[in-house]
């Protein structure tokens, strides 16, 4: 069975971030507190805070209001405009993904490739 924790709100998959392990546990297990919040304004990642702690819901793709402003606000500083918006794109599409297949089979299907 796929690790939920590897699967946080915000659509990205912890399993295949060149930090798990080396800088991050995962989302799920550092509860919304990966290696970047150290190093910004955030005790915890706005996105987490809001949809795991606040509103209770496994992921943003559950929530009514998504994509929000917390969710299309956060960046990475290191990417451009350009990136900024592929990233997202992506993501929004990862999470309407997994609303429609649920988080089980998306992570098979991630842990597949």
């Amino acid at each position: 069975m796929a690790d939920s924790k590897l699967a946080p709100a915000c659509g990205i998959y912890c399993g295949a971030c060149e930090h798990l392990n080396r800088l991050c546990s995962g989302c799920g297990i550092v509860e919304g507190k990966p290696f970047w919040t150290a190093q910004s304004v955030h005790e915890v990642c706005p996105i987490y805070q809001c949809c795991n702690t606040k509103k209770r819901l496994e992921h943003c793709g559950l929530c009514p209001e998504f994509p929000c402003d917390t969710f299309t606000s956060l960046r990475d500083p290191s990417l451009s405009e350009e990136e900024t918006r592929r990233s997202l794109l992506a993501r929004q599409h990862e999470l309407l993904r997994r609303k429609e297949i649920e988080t089980d089979r998306w992570l098979d299907e991630k842990q597949s490739r």
